[in-house]
């Protein structure tokens, strides 16, 4: 099933774009998409953290993705 991934801040740097279509399994959770994205893209490792939205609500690894699921990785953000 494919789910789009939304990328922001440097997590667009990353990523190499803004958005991309991601093919994922039935069943696949969020935990399990990190580690397809880690795994694809090393520099995500030297990120402090990163938050997981899934159609614009926060999302634990063991939430279940769905077909067509909008995923947005939202790295830490710093300001004053």
């Amino acid at each position: 099933m494919k789910c789009t991934v939304k990328a922001f801040g440097v997590t667009r740097d990353i990523l190499g774009q803004r958005e991309m279509m991601v093919e994922v399994n039935e069943g696949c959770t969020v935990g399990e998409l990190k580690a397809m994205l880690f795994n694809q893209f090393p520099r995500l490792h030297g990120l402090r953290s990163l938050f997981i939205a899934v159609n614009s609500e926060y999302a634990e690894d063991a939430r279940l993705l769905a077909a067509g699921d909008e995923i947005a990785l939202i790295p830490p953000v710093s300001g004053g």
